[in-house]
């Protein structure tokens, strides 16, 4: 069943997976963004990402907050669409407070693994 990109129930569902998550890049490992998700047809949505992981919630103390338009976090983050994010960095949609290096970070984890790959079709597969 496939639910609406950052709703609670396709949280629920990407929780439900996360024993099946490989290990995340070495870069990613100790990595935590907060990410505000604007203009999603339920409202604005915060998250963190956590060692490659979404969580519910902006993490406290994490050194970064992104703010990133809903078609562009869903572009990057459930199709695997990079370049997406560098456009709308380029052209100021994205928003970044604090720490830059931790984005560059996430950016230099490079493309992923095949069991990477395989997961993210995993979640790309419950994701409207």
């Amino acid at each position: 069943m496939a639910h609406d990109f950052l709703s609670d129930s396709w949280l629920d569902a990407v929780e439900a997976l996360r024993d099946e998550a490989p290990e995340p890049p070495a870069v990613m490992k100790d990595l935590v963004l907060n990410i505000t998700v604007v203009g999603g047809s339920d409202g604005d949505r915060d998250v963190h990402l956590s060692s490659g992981q979404f969580e519910r919630g902006h993490a406290d103390g994490a050194p970064t907050k992104l703010t990133v338009p809903f078609d562009v976090a869903k572009a990057l983050f459930i199709e695997g669409n990079p370049q997406a994010a560098m456009q709308a960095f380029m052209s100021g949609q994205i928003k970044v407070e604090g720490d830059m290096s931790k984005v560059m970070a996430m950016q230099a984890a490079g493309a992923p693994s095949p069991e990477q790959a395989a997961f993210q079709e995993k979640i790309k597969a419950l994701t409207n």
